[in-house]
């Protein structure tokens, strides 16, 4: 298994939860990681984990990229030789695994696509494109992706969904000293609508602000750099008068990002794009009432009204309201909690690994 990363994003989450739920399973599974020096993955994996090491240049972005990919496959072409699956989470890791096999070192290559970015560099829109194109078989995490690769791209993509394990997403003393918590997970960057959850959240303070409204935002680590959002952001927070009730923690060890979903009051998701959405699945495994942008990904398992409210994308006034409802109705709250528990356990990383072995059948019979 694959991926281009040691933090906790979302692909790097479901490449560790996959592999360990197939060794589970009684497959042999290696977790591969390109990692700088400093780095080690987020958490201790519970597989044997190899990670390639690079050194970061100090150049333009397509540059640094290219040379990513090159580090990866070098580092990965003595490693790979012998196995029956390679699986890559990522454009590129794919890449990396799809040189290999061009040279004779593999015989095959699966992709997770988990979304489709609008990238504007000339090598990520490259990598992006071969990685979904070119793999032996291409899978996805959501029904809507495998119907957008199959409209856009041609590709009959299979369809192996995101898990949870709710013993590490539990519920959780909530709102601390009074204070209505909102908690985000995934840092601040355009896809997930970081200006708009803003833009709801003083509209939340307006509308509640007997419950002295609180906004935390967890998580972040990313290949891109998002200072112009950031500082979009902070320019915004000001204007709004909200800088003082926002808390933006960056990427958290494990443990403390768990106990973080169990402690807040709601959950805000306003994303532009996802693959899938596997922070509110760990909401709503931690019983944490969600307010989700209406997405097609969000949608093919959250219930409006009933498991999650799903507002407008791009609204922050709708999310604001949406949030402040959840505020003033503890009734309306434990509803949402109980939808969500008839959801959780839909999704286990255990479905994920079987749905993934019939896949990986699929390429070695072929």
């Amino acid at each position: 298994m694959l991926t281009y990363s040691v933090k906790p994003r979302g692909g790097v989450v479901h490449a560790l939860e996959v592999a360990e739920a197939l060794a589970r399973r009684g497959h042999e599974v290696e977790l591969f990681a390109l990692a700088r020096d400093d780095e080690e993955l987020f958490r201790e994996p519970a597989i044997p984990l190899r990670l390639v090491r690079h050194v970061p240049l100090d150049a333009p972005f397509d540059e640094r990229i290219q040379r990513m990919m090159e580090v990866y496959a070098e580092g990965l072409r003595p490693l790979l030789a012998g196995y029956d699956v390679v699986h890559a989470q990522d454009c590129l890791s794919a890449n990396a695994a799809l040189a290999l096999r061009d040279d004779g070192v593999i015989d095959h290559v699966i992709r997770t696509v988990h979304h489709v970015d609008d990238f504007t560099s000339p090598s990520l829109i490259a990598c992006q494109d071969r990685s979904i194109v070119e793999p032996d078989r291409v899978l996805c995490v959501s029904r809507p992706w495998v119907e957008r690769l199959a409209e856009d791209f041609g590709i009959e993509a299979g369809l192996v969904r995101n898990g949870v394990d709710p013993r590490r997403y539990r519920p959780g003393a909530r709102g601390g000293e009074g204070r209505f918590t909102v908690l985000t997970v995934g840092g601040i960057e355009p896809r997930k609508g970081s200006l708009t959850l803003l833009e709801g959240f003083a509209a939340l303070r307006d509308l509640v602000p007997e419950r002295d409204p609180l906004l935390l935002i967890a998580g972040g680590m990313t290949l891109f750099d998002y200072r112009h959002e950031r500082e979009r952001f902070d320019a915004l927070a000001d204007a709004l008068a909200v800088t003082p009730h926002v808390r933006v923690l960056g990427p958290l060890p494990s443990g403390e990002m768990e106990r973080l979903y169990g402690c807040a009051d709601a959950f805000a998701f306003p994303s532009v794009k996802e693959g899938f959405g596997l922070a509110a699945l760990e909401a709503l495994a931690a019983e944490l009432p969600v307010v989700a942008s209406d997405l097609d990904v969000f949608k093919d398992f959250l219930i409006d009204e009933v498991s999650a409210l799903l507002t407008p994308v791009g609204d922050g006034a709708a999310l604001g309201r949406a949030l402040a409802r959840l505020a003033l109705d503890p009734e309306l709250a434990d509803r949402l909690r109980a939808g969500g528990r008839e959801i959780v356990p839909r999704f286990t990383w255990d479905a994920a690994a079987e749905a993934h072995e019939r896949a990986y059948e699929v390429v070695q019979v072929g």
